[in-house]
């Protein structure tokens, strides 16, 4: 009987390290399909242009060249001040859409809250039906008078319906009785929402933040629409565009007028302007990455 019990366990722990290893093992396949092509563009930002001609795109450069982030830094005080204007925009949007977003869903799913259901709807039928853009361009420009100003970037971003809808799903998961007992020990609303609520929500504001973190700093529509080419600093993503465009530009003029023009590293300056980009976001995501994945989880099974 104890041979038996004892060929049972060693069955089980050999199950068990089989399951390891393949689990291991397909992710760390999984892994690395995802970092591959980043490798493949940080290995092309640094290729010349007449490599990538010749050999393709490769994860190691042929011939080494930085001829592409010379071009892309060729004047550091705009580049820089891009920059500064987008962490500004991230930083300040993220923190405000964070809490307004927090207490929005938190509201909607307190039993007590008489006006939940009719507010939940109006919030999700914005995710069905907009206004278009003409009437939001009028509205920016000429109700609001944002024309040429940071905020007409940064007011669009801060709440998100889905995201209201994720914190509310989340928030549910706290049982009501804590709001209940703070009160009848003599705390406010806000007092509760912010000593009690915030911090049990951790996973939430994290993944939260990071979404809206990650559409402002990728924001350039809206960047486009209403900050006219006349003022010297704009968000990253669109001073990049304009960066590639502009170069684009030069290569189709001198090909329509049969001028070869081999100085303008095209091809590598697109896979520059990413790493540029994406670089900090890369970053700051080892910092959130627990939290985003319990957060993306307990959103889910909730909702």
């Amino acid at each position: 009987m104890d041979d038996l019990i004892e060929t049972r366990s060693v069955r089980t722990d050999f199950s068990g390290i089989l399951v390891k290893i393949v689990g291991y093992v397909f992710i760390g396949l999984f892994s690395l399909c995802c970092l591959l092509p980043f490798l493949l563009v940080l290995g092309t930002s640094f290729t010349s242009e007449d490599a990538i001609k010749r050999f393709g795109f490769n994860f190691w450069p042929r011939e080494f060249s930085a001829f592409s982030y010379k071009i892309v830094f060729e004047n550091p005080d705009l580049i820089i001040g891009s920059y500064l204007v987008t962490m500004g925009i991230t930083v300040v949007g993220t923190a405000v859409g964070l809490f307004l977003v927090a207490m929005t869903g938190y509201a909607l799913q307190r039993p007590d809250f008489e006006y939940r259901n009719k507010i939940s709807f109006f919030i999700y039928f914005t995710t069905l039906f907009t206004g278009g853009l003409v009437p939001f361009y009028l509205l920016v420009t000429q109700y609001l008078h944002l024309k040429d100003n940071y905020l007409a970037v940064l007011l669009p971003g801060l709440i998100s319906p889905f995201l209201i809808i994720m914190m509310k799903s989340f928030v549910r998961s706290i049982p009501h009785a804590i709001t209940e007992s703070a009160k009848i020990d003599g705390a406010g609303d806000f007092t509760i929402f912010i000593k009690l609520i915030l911090p049990m929500t951790t996973p939430a504001l994290a993944t939260i933040g990071l979404f809206i973190a990650l559409g402002y700093w990728n924001e350039w529509y809206n960047s486009m629409l209403f900050l006219s080419p006349d003022m010297k600093y704009r968000p990253l993503q669109l001073f990049l565009y304009n960066v590639i465009t502009s170069a684009d530009f030069v290569r189709n003029s001198a090909a329509a007028s049969n001028v070869e023009l081999r100085d303008v590293p095209l091809e590598s300056m697109k896979m520059a302007t990413a790493i540029v980009a994406t670089g900090p976001v890369i970053l700051f995501y080892p910092f959130v990455q627990r939290y985003f994945i319990k957060g993306i989880t307990v959103g889910a099974v909730k909702g």
